[in-house]
């Protein structure tokens, strides 16, 4: 039943990934529901496009899951896209140090016990067993310990551990809160390697995560609008009553109840003294159509790269048939700022070294930035975290800027929607 009697509808606003998975959970348990989006399409930083100058869609940005994201996975399933990601068959994470041209790969055993760390071939070079056990210590560290102070300096750290907490919180070590890489490394690396492999969208985000979310919706009679932008959020007596879009009021009933799923400074503009996390870090990506056949080590999808400017490039065949190797550079808020003229050329520089390409001539690229991509994750901001209950009784909030205990990734955004959905629920 909805907070305060009868079971009304669920106005969900925002229709990324957070505000998909809160519809997905509510409609799914018969609830009513309309969901409200401020721009033109849904996903959010998830999403593909037709890029003109490419001549083939490509993703705002990529985005690396792994076989542990649960949430994400189970979220894949209920809308018929469960095929649409692709990995290697077992755990293996290629690397390239680009200055000094050496190669690796990482390679966890399947098992819980990970014996993988003994065996030279399969670890980090450089790296000795005993380092790997330094990361029990962020089992005891507090919640205001950086990475960089629990793991500290060496050989690991540069060739693991750096890439791992950019790639998953955003930020560098020197400054990523280590209570978020715990839950990452217990999910993934504690339970064994088989849920290490990693995973990528076969197609695209938008054919994975997004348009077969709105085929379901549609499906259960859930009418999504766009182009609707919440202005402001009427209150009277500890509930909502009412919300103020362009094309006009729309009153809340009784029953009626709203999930907030926006990025956490509307969420704040909204809601004047709500406490959010401050700061953002940027993610700047680079897209370039490949004229010919590609293939990166050992067939994996993707590789990553030490000593230069990307952290990880990536490669998948597009629907239109195109070979598109795509760069991500993370906590890159220096980055964001450089033109695209200056960023494509020193991007394909290290793309071609991870393709064995060479001095190939750069071919068609895209640069994409996003320069809000997630909150600064540093202890002193995740504190500052919000739950999804709030001070009104009818009111949730769902993002990958609330107290999910993940960092701000897909399976974090996904589970907050369906915790959010969850307290609008009877108790099972």
């Amino acid at each position: 039943m909805a907070p305060g009697g009868a079971a009304g509808t669920v106005h969900v606003v925002g229709a990324g990934l957070a505000g998909l998975a809160a519809a997905l959970a509510l409609s799914r348990a018969g609830r009513r529901v309309v969901v409200h989006e401020a721009a033109g399409q849904a996903g959010g930083r998830c999403r593909s496009y037709f890029d003109r100058a490419l001549g083939c869609r490509i993703d705002n940005g990529n985005h690396l899951l792994m076989a542990a994201n649960h949430a994400a996975l189970g979220y894949l399933e209920e809308v018929g896209a469960g095929g649409s990601l692709t990995g290697p068959e077992v755990p293996l994470f290629p690397f390239l140090d680009l200055a000094s041209g050496e190669r690796w790969t990482l390679r966890p055993n399947a098992g819980r016990l990970g014996w993988w760390i003994l065996v030279p071939g399969r670890r980090v070079p450089g790296s000795r067993p005993l380092d790997y056990l330094k990361a029990l210590g962020l089992l005891r560290a507090g919640p205001e310990a950086t990475v960089m102070a629990v793991l500290g300096p060496g050989p690991l750290m540069e060739r693991l551990w750096r890439p791992l907490v950019v790639a998953a919180l955003n930020a560098q070590p020197e400054i990523a809160a280590a209570s978020l890489l715990l839950p990452v490394l217990l999910e993934t690396f504690g339970r064994g390697g088989r849920w290490c492999r990693p995973l990528i969208a076969r197609e695209g985000l938008g054919e994975s995560f997004v348009e077969p979310a709105l085929a379901t919706l549609r499906q259960r009679g859930v009418a999504v609008g766009f182009g609707r932008r919440l202005r402001a959020i009427e209150r009277q007596g500890g509930r909502v009553a009412g919300l103020d879009f362009p094309e006009g009021p729309v009153p809340l009933g009784p029953g009626d109840s709203l999930v907030l799923a926006v990025p956490a400074p509307v969420a704040e503009s909204l809601l004047p003294g709500l406490a959010v996390p401050q700061g953002s870090s940027a993610i700047v990506n680079a897209h370039f159509r490949l004229d010919g056949p590609a293939q990166l080590p050992g067939g994996a999808p993707l590789t990553g790269l030490i000593g230069g400017t990307a952290d990880w490039v990536f490669l998948r065949r597009t629907a239109e048939g195109a070979t598109v190797a795509s760069v991500t550079v993370s906590a890159a808020d220096a980055l964001a700022e450089q033109p695209a003229e200056a960023l494509l050329p020193r991007l394909w520089r290290d793309t071609a070294a991870a393709l064995g390409l060479g001095d190939a001539p750069a071919p068609a690229g895209r640069i994409v930035k996003e320069k809000r991509a997630t909150f600064l994750q540093t202890p002193a901001e995740v504190a500052k975290r919000p739950g999804c209950r709030t001070a009104w009784d009818n009111l949730r909030l769902a993002g990958d800027w609330t107290d999910t205990g993940l960092p701000a990734t897909i399976e974090g955004a996904i589970r907050s929607g369906r915790a959010a959905a969850a307290t609008l629920l009877p108790a099972p």
